[in-house]
């Protein structure tokens, strides 16, 4: 599995991660952020959108609070299902291979997943993208590490049900463990609907302070 890593994470981390890799530093453990300020020297220090996964159980609506956070933060949400569900027509070259795994219950090869994640943040990155809202991966440890040879994560929201899903509880506790070695994890406990829980979100995210198209957007050194 490490060769398959490396493979992939030198296939597609040139030049995407030099766009995007700028090695947010942690500050607070969870909270690689800070508001826009120019350096005392007068130097503009060089400055770019979060990069944050969202994980969660299939019943806590998780693209609704990506598509919520990313409009709040200025950055694009990437759904790895959509890019996915785009190449599920018979003009795309992987059609066959995407449709034999969905059709046999198997999760999707990563050399197709992570050709379709860089992809697209490839062309995010040619239109002034240099942030994202990332949902749908990683659904494994080994497509942790291929993400993080693609991309500099700088935090991973980890949005729970009091109802856990066995299988996919399981699945996930590698995963989970994996941003928590890192302390990018954060966990919150979702108890309603989107809506019933949203500031409780932003109080946890210490993002109360942030307001939708905000001139003071979030960003990361």
């Amino acid at each position: 599995m490490s060769v398959l890593i490396r493979r992939l994470g030198a296939r597609l981390s040139s030049p995407l991660r030099r766009g995007y890799g700028s090695a947010a530093a942690l500050q607070l453990d969870y909270y690689p952020w800070s508001e826009s300020e120019s350096e005392s020297d007068g130097w503009e220090t060089p400055r770019r959108g979060v990069q944050w996964v969202i994980l969660g159980d299939p019943l806590v609506r998780r693209h609704v609070y990506a598509h919520r956070l990313a409009d709040l933060l200025g950055v694009p949400h990437i759904s790895m299902g959509s890019l996915v569900r785009q190449e599920l027509n018979p003009n795309s070259l992987l059609y066959k291979k995407i449709g034999s795994a969905v059709n046999e219950g198997k999760l999707v090869p990563e050399d197709v997943i992570f050709g379709l994640l860089s992809k697209r943040l490839e062309e995010g990155y040619c239109r002034g993208e240099t942030g994202f809202i990332l949902d749908g991966i990683p659904r494994t440890t080994i497509q942790a590490e291929i993400l993080d040879q693609i991309a500099d994560i700088d935090l991973v929201l980890n949005l729970k049900k009091t109802e856990k899903l066995g299988m996919y509880t399981e699945q996930m506790k590698g995963v989970e463990e994996y941003y928590k070695q890192q302390k990018k994890l954060v966990n919150f406990q979702v108890a309603g609907a989107p809506g019933d829980t949203w500031e409780g979100l932003l109080a946890a995210l210490q993002l109360q302070h942030m307001t939708p198209n905000s001139s003071n957007k979030l960003t990361a050194y």
